[in-house]
């Protein structure tokens, strides 16, 4: 029987620098370790600590894994300041409720990421991209504050031409060569056309987001049992044993 408690050794093969803020570490474990979209990990730096991230790599591909990792903590200045291809680190997991895709299929299907939520989002993408003849319209609808900091910009033709997919970009900075939308995300959901009764979204993304994006869901006609979200930024030991994963009385 695995022990959850004890994390699983793990190499860094690469570090991808997305943003001045963001790395991507691509992580390769002793033995495969398969995660649902929406579950998160516990990554473990020795003699520093753990913290949790959502993979953002693709569900299907288990020997390795790759977490996108905002600078803002001990854990994370750790990982970006010191640990390199070759380091040894820890992972542990996955834990957390996985986005329901399966319930999904044969319905139109937002993916709507703020910042840093792109990376959570970025594994249901992957899902839904692979498997695009089971479900009708997909958008990805993305904002961020500054052009700099948009992620995983390589892959945006990828998304649009090969898989077909509508994305829709908006920044509230621009800088002089930026040539897209700007303003807050809710503006790009003025633009979206959907069947409310057929439609599911996912929103990751800074708290203050959801709940403006989340309401403006419900204004189109979107259910609440039809929106998700990642809580990732409140999890803590993922078993129920700490019981600091809490939304207000709810665990």
């Amino acid at each position: 029987m695995k022990n959850p408690y004890y994390p699983i050794d793990t190499v860094v093969e690469d570090v991808i620098t997305e943003t001045p803020t963001i790395k991507t570490f691509v992580l390769k474990p002793v033995r495969p370790i398969q995660f649902k979209a929406g579950q998160f990990m516990q990554l473990t730096v020795p003699g520093v600590g753990e913290a949790p991230f959502t993979p953002s790599s693709d569900p299907n591909i288990t020997e390795r894994m790759e977490i996108s990792i905002l600078k803002t903590g001990k854990v994370t200045d750790t990982l970006h300041d010191s640990i390199g291809p070759g380091a040894k680190v820890g992972l542990r997991g996955p834990f957390g409720t996985h986005f329901p895709l399966d319930a999904m299929k044969g319905s139109n299907v937002l993916l709507i990421a703020g910042g840093l939520g792109l990376a959570p989002l970025r594994a249901p993408i992957f899902h839904v991209t692979e498997n695009l003849g089971e479900f009708e319209d997909v958008h990805i609808i993305y904002g961020a504050k500054r052009p700099v900091d948009l992620l995983f910009d390589y892959q945006y033709e990828q998304w649009r031409r090969i898989y077909d997919v509508e994305l829709s970009i908006i920044v509230e900075e621009p800088d002089p060569d930026w040539e897209g939308e700007v303003g807050l995300i809710t503006k790009l959901l003025d633009g979206v056309r959907v069947d409310p009764d057929r439609t599911f979204a996912i929103v990751c993304g800074p708290p203050v987001m959801f709940k403006f994006v989340c309401n403006r869901l419900s204004d189109m006609g979107i259910p609440m049992q039809r929106m998700f979200v990642s809580l990732e930024r409140r999890m803590h030991c993922g078993m129920g044993k700490c019981c600091r994963c809490n939304i207000g009385s709810t665990y």
